[in-house]
């Protein structure tokens, strides 16, 4: 299980690779290059967007001057990060996908589920919009329009958080996507987006990935704020019977950083020099309440 997971994950990350300048920590975060050197490495497996981000190169000296410990990423999708997390092969996960959480916990594998930080789905696609959806105060009554068009879209179909918000909108909006005009990219935030430009086709994307890649794309932010869009990172330790390797020490390390003040004041100010705006917005332990409230958060300034 172990050799054949890791085996999987690399060539994923292998085809991912193309269209999109490497970013030394997350390249250093492959499956194939992992490996525990001793008690103080961490292996985190964790979301494209907080290495798309650029998030992860900002966090990672931060974590080793306060602790002690190197932070080894896996960039992945959720659903394999999770994956990665039962099979013992992490330490940490940083996820954004809330229902898989939900069961990996209700399931025995992990022992500490935490609310790290926000930020927001945006729909994007061509600017001659021919599914004529910009504006539009309602992911699904777009998501009907671009299939009623039918307009091409691309869909990570890689298990990722941000893949499940897709075929949630669709079954919610009465869809059954398929055919010519959907297409299944299986390769992370990044390289959807890049496809989706090539393409000129319709996309979902988190804010932050948008926002760090914004200048090499020809895809405006056509749908954003609704509520069913908001997107929420949890950290989550690991039962330490998932596998003998694990790190618990490490990995309750860098839960412990992530919910830091200090931590948090980094998150809150990341990407506001470069963009003008956070690209993700600090909620530690749901301090902001962003899981409790039932009225739409603010939307962010827009890109």
């Amino acid at each position: 299980m172990r050799r054949s997971l890791i085996s999987m994950l690399s060539l994923l990350l292998l085809i991912a690779g193309f269209g999109l300048a490497p970013i030394p920590l997350a390249a250093q975060g492959t499956p194939a290059a992992v490996t525990r050197m001793g008690p103080q490495d961490v292996i985190l497996a964790t979301t494209t967007s907080t290495a798309d981000t650029g998030l992860l190169d900002a966090l990672a000296p931060l974590f080793q001057e306060a602790t002690g410990y190197t932070l080894k990423p896996i960039a992945v999708g959720s659903g394999a990060a999770l994956a990665l997390g039962e099979a013992g092969e992490a330490d940490v996960i940083l996820a954004h996908s809330p229902q898989a959480e939900l069961d990996f916990m209700a399931a025995g594998f992990g022992e500490d589920r935490r609310t790290v930080m926000y930020n927001d789905f945006v729909i994007v696609g061509p600017a001659d919009d021919p599914a004529g959806i910009q504006g539009d105060t309602s992911a699904l009554d777009a998501m009907q329009k671009i299939a009623a068009s039918p307009s091409p879209f691309i869909s990570r179909g890689d298990d990722s958080g941000t893949n499940a918000l897709e075929l949630r909108l669709w079954t919610q909006a009465g869809v059954e996507p398929g055919g010519d005009w959907y297409v299944e990219s299986g390769t992370g935030m990044g390289d959807t987006l890049n496809i989706a430009n090539e393409r000129q086709a319709y996309t979902i994307s988190d804010r932050g990935t948008y926002l760090a890649l914004k200048d090499r794309l020809d895809l405006p932010i056509l749908v954003e704020g609704d509520r069913v869009l908001l997107n929420v990172y949890h950290v989550i330790t690991l039962n330490p019977s998932n596998g003998p390797t694990i790190n618990t020490a490490g990995g309750e390390a860098f839960l412990a950083f992530l919910l830091a003040p200090d931590t948090q004041d980094v998150i809150g100010s990341f990407g506001v020099d470069r963009f003008g705006q956070p690209l993700f917005t600090p909620c530690a332990d749901n301090s902001c309440g962003v899981e409790a409230t039932a009225t739409p958060i603010a939307t962010p300034a827009a890109a």
